[in-house]
């Protein structure tokens, strides 16, 4: 049963008895890794706790999905836009931007 890999702590999901979140494998899921190619990137898990916690998520992906969309919202609000926090560093990156953006 998927659902003994992973467990939910502060609002979010994990893998069992780790600190590593199911964000952190669904994002490699979703972006074609294999589970062998999420186990290199998380040496501390094994392969049989990254196939579980992708079957949680294909099991629950609905609900899962839910959680990251909030998860990412809560940061995108307590994290200011660097127009606001660094305007200077934005304005030069917005210049830079522009240079790059014009025809050789």
């Amino acid at each position: 049963m998927s659902a003994e890999y992973i467990e939910s702590q502060n609002g979010g999901y994990y893998v069992k008895g780790t600190r590593v979140s199911l964000d952190s494998i669904v994002y490699s899921f979703r972006d074609g890794e294999s589970p062998e190619t999420i186990r290199q990137n998380f040496p501390s898990l094994t392969l049989e706790q990254v196939y579980g916690a992708i079957t949680f998520y294909l099991a629950h992906q609905a609900e899962v999905d839910a959680n990251i969309r909030e998860g990412e919202a809560d940061l995108e609000r307590s994290v200011p836009p660097l127009s606001l926090s660094r305007p200077d560093l934005y304005a030069r990156l917005q210049k830079a931007r522009e240079e790059l953006a014009k025809p050789q």
